[in-house]
């Protein structure tokens, strides 16, 4: 099923030169980017992706740490994309994600793991609009 998944390259990731590497992985996949943006999210962005983490210990770091620098923010098309790209990244926590996942090859630490994904169709919908107005 063709669908549309939104993709975040993260702080960490930008700040250690992983933009190529990291498109490549997508990009080789067969998905196609229909957007594609660098810069830095605002709070108020931050806080509503992020909101269902709103209240637990982690969630003030997590808004801190992904304003903190520029981000890539696109949107990726293809069959099954959100799939896909769940699988790619690998597990959110880097020490569980697989080698030969984007985590498992370049994360460090799960509150520093290289990108961010939808986690479903509706997700994405949702995210594409926070972070690009559609």
């Amino acid at each position: 099923m063709e669908q549309k998944t939104y993709i975040m390259i993260k702080p960490d990731a930008v700040a250690r030169g992983l933009i190529a590497p990291i498109l490549q992985r997508f990009e080789d996949t067969g998905l196609g980017i229909e957007r594609l943006e660098l810069g830095t999210l605002t709070r108020e962005q931050a806080e509503e992706n992020y909101r269902e983490h709103e209240g637990k210990p982690f969630y003030p770091g997590l808004i801190d740490y992904i304003t903190a620098g520029p981000v890539v923010k696109m949107v990726l098309t293809g069959p099954d994309s959100v799939m896909v790209c769940r699988k790619l990244m690998g597990a959110t926590n880097p020490r569980d994600a697989a080698p030969g996942t984007i985590r498992g090859d370049y994360g460090l630490i799960v509150d520093a793991n290289v990108v961010h994904g939808s986690d479903s169709a509706e997700s994405a919908k949702r995210e594409i609009a926070i972070f690009f107005g559609d």
